[in-house]
């Protein structure tokens, strides 16, 4: 599983600063390559179920929207719009995520953001005691209770994936 645990992400900072029980993981990156969250969660030997990945959308007024999918789903971009009250929302381009987030595509985290954003997560987090989620840095993950990550970023649960 982990190769490093020693090595902290500023995820796991500021997880245990807030006091959040958290297991940090290192995924085995085959070759260099980042792999697609589904192989991230064999790699671990994880249920896939209890893997998600972090989307940033923008509304037709600028504003940003964190959403937190399973990985093996599909964000639905009208349910999504429904959740944060605005008539549509779009993918935010990859060349604008880092200087938006701080993040890098594959290393997203809906914690630890340069800035705060309205954050959504699957209703399928209800069904997980608990979820993994990148730890801010590609190869990274970090394993804590759904309800203290929702807590934390003032989340909300949402109906978000395409049936």
């Amino acid at each position: 599983m982990a190769k490093n645990k020693e090595e902290k992400t500023n995820v796991v900072r500021i997880l245990e600063a807030a006091g959040i029980p958290c297991t940090a993981y290192e995924v085995p990156l085959p070759k260099g390559k980042v792999p697609d969250g589904v192989t991230a969660a064999g790699l671990l030997g994880k249920p896939v179920e209890q893997v998600f990945k972090t989307l940033v959308a923008q509304g037709p007024k600028g504003e940003h929207f964190v959403y937190v999918i399973p990985v093996a789903e599909t964000l639905d971009l009208k349910k999504a719009a429904r959740a944060a009250g605005v008539k549509s929302v779009s993918m935010l381009p990859q060349k604008q995520l880092l200087p938006l987030t701080g993040y890098v595509h594959g290393g997203c985290s809906p914690v630890g953001m340069s800035k705060s954003f309205p954050t959504y997560f699957a209703e399928e987090v209800i069904l997980v005691d608990t979820m993994i989620c990148s730890a801010g840095k590609v190869g990274y993950q970090v394993e804590v209770a759904p309800d203290d990550l929702i807590a934390l970023v003032g989340g909300q649960v949402a109906d978000l994936t395409q049936q």
